[in-house]
């Protein structure tokens, strides 16, 4: 992995809803209505 792709990355999961939304995604498959639910999100 490059050195910008890595970056761009530890960027991204340094977001916490990120973070959390792939923790509710690892329990298993769900919609997109489910999974945003929680957080103050559009989409």
């Amino acid at each position: 992995m490059s050195p910008d792709r890595l970056s761009a990355t530890f960027a991204a999961l340094a977001d916490p809803t990120r973070r959390a939304i792939l923790a509710r995604l690892a329990s298993g498959e769900t919609s997109v209505l489910k999974l945003a639910e929680p957080f103050d999100i559009s989409l």
